[in-house]
């Protein structure tokens, strides 16, 4: 017998998430149009550079926005959880895309440490880095709320403030190019951001891989929640369990209980709701599934690859 059951209520805002992922687009668009043409004007390939990475920028916010439409269609027949996962699924090309960029950017610093440098204009490239700044430090602002309770949210949030980041970079290099002529600063700046940005990438990448892959969330120790199911009465053993995280909101369990007699289904309903009290309040599961079982001859281990 199956039963779920939820706990708690939704904190996410789809439409104000919405809202803060277009203002955010729109910025980054004109962002990378700007510097697209300060880059060629200017002969700046760190400008052309920071282009390259807000438009990654543009295409990563692109993913996220459609995630959180599709986040919000109901479930039905033959998509019974409905798209619950596609924010993780775009955290997870998110942060790839962040890593993907980060070696692109290592192997042109690496590359501009050996190359002379040609005469660039300095004034278009503080001026634009200055836009990149102003324009990422708003969306930034935008995000930074939702990011810290929705993976899909992070994912955008890093790839902006990583670009702010790599903004200041290249302010710092165009402002030590004017003064100073010293080139080689430039590259050296865009080999910190971009190892920044792995490390950053990386952490998300691994979270979004987990759930992806269905692996009990790092907060939860199967043994102590099987040890505490044993306390209940007449639960005699505990097994084939899983349990997974379907998306930032949900955390399911599903097992087999054996019972030590041969109760009734009132009785079994009774326990199931001191299952899902128990489970919720220590452990943060909020989805329960339970199959009961008496006397039923089954692999009794705790953990079964079906």
């Amino acid at each position: 017998m199956g039963h779920n059951h939820a706990h708690g209520h939704q904190h996410n805002h789809p439409d104000l998430k919405g809202r803060n992922l277009l203002i955010s687009i729109l910025l980054n668009i004109i962002i990378t149009v700007a510097q697209v043409i300060g880059g060629l004007v200017s002969g700046s390939l760190s400008l052309l550079s920071d282009a390259l990475h807000n438009f990654s920028d543009v295409l990563s916010l692109i993913v996220s926005y459609i995630a959180t439409l599709f986040a919000k269609k109901e479930a039905s027949t033959n998509k019974t959880f409905g798209y619950k996962r596609a924010e993780i699924i775009a955290a997870f090309v998110n942060s790839a895309s962040l890593i993907i960029v980060a070696i692109i950017l290592i192997k042109e610093a690496v590359e501009r440490f050996f190359e002379a440098q040609p005469v660039i204009q300095s004034n278009i490239v503080i001026w634009l880095s200055l836009l990149g700044i102003v324009a990422n430090g708003l969306s930034v602002l935008l995000l930074k709320k939702d990011a810290d309770s929705n993976m899909n949210m992070k994912s955008a949030y890093l790839h902006l403030l990583t670009d702010m980041l790599a903004s200041v970079a290249v302010l710092i290099g165009g402002l030590v190019m004017k003064f100073y002529e010293l080139y080689w600063v430039d590259a050296l700046l865009t080999l910190i951001i971009a190892f920044y940005l792995i490390y950053v990438g990386y952490d998300l990448l691994k979270t979004s891989t987990r759930v992806l892959m269905l692996f009990t969330p790092n907060t939860i120790e199967v043994n102590k929640i099987v040890e505490a199911l044993h306390k209940i009465d007449t639960i005699k053993n505990v097994h084939h369990v899983h349990i997974w995280q379907l998306n930032e909101d949900e955390i399911h369990l599903e097992a087999h209980i054996d019972f030590d007699t041969d109760i009734r289904l009132s009785e079994f309903d009774a326990i199931l709701e001191k299952i899902e009290e128990e489970v919720f309040h220590k452990f943060g599961i909020n989805h329960v599934n339970i199959q009961p079982e008496y006397d039923k001859v089954d692999n009794k281990q705790i953990i079964v690859q079906d």
